[in-house]
């Protein structure tokens, strides 16, 4: 019921993207822009085309450190969610935040990395104070991530283990195309490990047995 596909698309959804390192700022309480910088290009366009399906357009701008910059347009139907996620400091998590799979997947868009041990969903690290309650929106899905430092490898929650992985791969969903090496890979089960074929002993009488085995897009967008 919290999986990317359980409900239709939502402008709501995109309060993923503030969970790592987007930023959303408002024009006279009444007009508000979504902005975030990513490292890859493939990332950008993916996310803009999940943007689109929210009937919300952003544009794909190259940077001069070579990132690239997704942002909407001043939008009203914007404004809801930057008064839910500003206060005096900046940006915030909204009290009582709970996370599904649509925007775990505009999260995982916008700054997911696999990791050697795992998943890696990154935080802001311009906004520590909102690592805390972000970690514990990941914990309430059931994912149990690890928080971890900036020396470690963060600022992010990493998410590890199998079975986590798999879960964490359902509630996303499938990846977008050209992003599939950014999507999380949960580790082969050696349970499931296949055992090559073996030919059986030669039959009665010189016949021989019979030896078994098995068989073994998206749009651009103006820069």
């Amino acid at each position: 019921m919290f999986s990317a596909e359980a409900s239709g698309p939502a402008v709501e959804d995109l309060a993923g993207v503030l969970c790592g390192p987007g930023r959303i700022v408002s024009f006279a309480r009444t007009t508000a822009r979504l902005s975030v910088l990513v490292e890859q290009r493939s990332r950008a366009r993916a996310l803009a085309a999940e943007y689109r399906r929210r009937r919300v357009h952003a544009e794909v701008m190259s940077t001069e450190c070579g990132r690239f910059l997704v942002r909407t347009a001043f939008r009203a139907d914007l404004i809801s969610l930057a008064e839910k996620w500003s206060d005096a400091s900046g940006k915030t998590v909204p009290g009582g935040f709970r996370l599904d799979g649509a925007a775990l997947r505009l999260w995982a868009l916008a700054a997911g990395v696999p990791a050697e041990t795992g998943y890696l969903l990154p935080f802001d690290p311009g906004a520590p104070w909102t690592h805390e309650p972000l970690a514990a929106a990941v914990d309430a899905l059931g994912l149990a991530g690890r928080v971890l430092t900036e020396r470690a490898g963060g600022p992010g929650v990493c998410v590890r283990g199998r079975r986590r992985l798999e879960q964490l791969a359902e509630l996303l969903g499938s990846s977008p195309g050209g992003v599939t090496e950014l999507w999380p890979c949960p580790p082969p089960s050696a349970a499931r490990a296949e055992r090559p074929a073996v030919a059986p002993n030669p039959a009665p009488g010189g016949t021989d047995g019979r030896e078994l085995g098995g068989e073994g897009q998206l749009d651009l967008l103006s820069a």
